[in-house]
């Protein structure tokens, strides 16, 4: 997998997690400071490598397409927006890179960019604050006009 070695996520800041506020987040946010980047990444590549945990295929919430040449520069007009690089996120088929735009400590916009120009993301829980609810995509939604705002012409919206 790509997740420590892609060359893309070098165009983007990484995704900081702002310090929360509540006592039991406090020790969520400080578990999630100590598994990143290497041990989780490590330990999801083998639960996905001996199958403990399946993970297939591309996920919901179509966006639109982006000229597949304009990846580079797309990201970085995307890190001014406020997304990055975060290493929890799954890795569809055929993705590029995910990012995400933090919307506190406890919600986030997840985007995944694919090497065919498809654009995906949805809106949900962070998995530092809610991880069984981010796994179970309890509350997941599409949000499609944020997104449109958020990328701009960049995108040709489906």
């Amino acid at each position: 997998m790509k997740t420590e070695t892609n060359p893309l996520k070098e165009l983007v800041p990484d995704s900081v997690l702002p310090y929360p506020s509540k006592s039991k987040d406090r020790a969520k946010y400080f578990f999630w400071r100590m598994v990143r980047p290497r041990p989780y990444g490590k330990i999801r590549n083998g639960l996905l490598a001996t199958k403990v945990i399946r993970h297939h295929g591309r996920q919901h919430y179509l966006i639109g397409r982006l000229d597949p040449n304009k990846i580079e520069k797309f990201l970085k007009y995307i890190a001014t927006q406020g997304f990055g690089y975060h290493f929890v996120a799954w890795e569809d088929s055929d993705e590029v890179i995910g990012m995400r735009r933090l919307d506190g400590f406890y919600h986030q916009y997840h985007i995944r960019i694919f090497a065919d120009g498809e654009v995906r993301g949805h809106y949900e829980y962070t998995p530092e604050a809610h991880c069984i609810k981010h796994l179970k995509k309890v509350g997941q939604q599409e949000r499609r006009k944020d997104f449109a705002k958020f990328l701009g012409d960049w995108v040709t919206y489906s």
